[in-house]
């Protein structure tokens, strides 16, 4: 029976070579953890750079001059650093997974049979290397939480004083123009929208709850002289005619309450504009003296 191939019907042509005495050790695996290793640092790195050189040219006029203004304290490249972190977040999970499952697993035949590949020492530091920049990487994404949370808070306050400043400044105009402050959030209507901000602000109204008054000194005590010519009067008309005519009751104050960063009216979180003074429900019995001056102070 011959020895051949099934395939291509090749046979041996004699006995195989024996292996070498001396085999050189392969370098393949080791160069590749280095260069993943290596690639992952850099690409930190360069990150890190842009986004300082990115922080120092706000109030540059060239690149080159935003170079020139690289600070050399630890702060502000702690700063960049943090900001490569968060725009390499989602690029390092596949990098990380690739670091924990391949190079690890290259890594470990390396030490299995460690007279078959060389560079085994630097092969360990591009393996360390590869799996402390995702380390630091969500180290620095973890510190900058607390602050990015807060800046959302922020972000959101702001949002709803903006509301409160709007819905100010649109009754301040119905004042000016009809000399009175509106009984109802949909007066506000009767006021010029050709834009349509009026009408998206009312839609943001929906659920504020609007309250109006006038004050005291504001209603006409005094009893008005009557019309010329109205001594003379049909005898045909009603009695409630002849009632002398006075001014009609001016709207001075109003209290405008907003929910909420949970979209829920009536809650300690919600937002009280009052005469244009703004303040959170809670901060009512510290800030009701200020509130009260406040409002004096914009009577007309």
């Amino acid at each position: 029976m011959r020895d051949e191939c099934s395939s291509c019907g090749a046979r041996p042509v004699g006995e195989p070579l024996p292996r070498p005495d001396h085999e050189l050790p392969s370098y393949a695996r080791s160069l590749v953890l280095a260069v993943t290793g290596t690639l992952m640092v850099l690409i930190f790195l360069t990150q890190t750079i842009i986004a300082m050189v990115q922080r120092s040219a706000q109030g540059a006029t060239s690149n080159l001059v935003a170079l020139s203004m690289i600070p050399t304290d630890w702060r502000p490249w702690l700063a960049a650093a943090e900001t490569a972190a968060w725009r390499l977040k989602w690029v390092m999970i596949p990098i990380t997974l690739l670091v924990l499952f391949g190079s690890r697993k290259l890594y470990r035949s390396m030490l299995a049979e460690p007279a078959r590949f060389c560079g085994q020492r630097y092969a360990r530091r591009a393996y360390v290397a590869s799996a402390a920049v995702p380390l630091l990487i969500l180290i620095l994404i973890g510190v900058t939480v607390p602050e990015r949370l807060s800046h959302r808070q922020w972000g959101i306050e702001a949002g709803n004083n903006a509301l409160g400043y709007a819905t100010d400044r649109l009754l301040l105009e119905y004042r000016e123009k009809f000399g009175t402050l509106p009984s109802d959030k949909k007066d506000l209507t009767r006021l010029p929208d050709p834009d349509g901000s009026i009408a998206a602000l009312l839609k943001e109204l929906d659920a504020a709850e609007y309250k109006v008054s006038a004050e005291v000194a504001a209603v006409p005590t005094q009893k008005p002289r009557p019309l010329r010519g109205a001594v003379i009067r049909n005898a045909s008309l009603s009695t409630a005619a002849d009632e002398p005519l006075s001014e009609g009751l001016s709207f001075t104050n109003y209290e405008l309450r907003l929910p909420g960063a949970d979209k829920v009216l009536n809650n300690e979180d919600d937002l009280i504009v009052r005469d244009g003074v703004t303040y959170r429900v809670s901060e009512i019995p510290r800030h009701a003296g200020s509130t009260t001056s406040a409002t004096q102070k914009r009577q007309p």
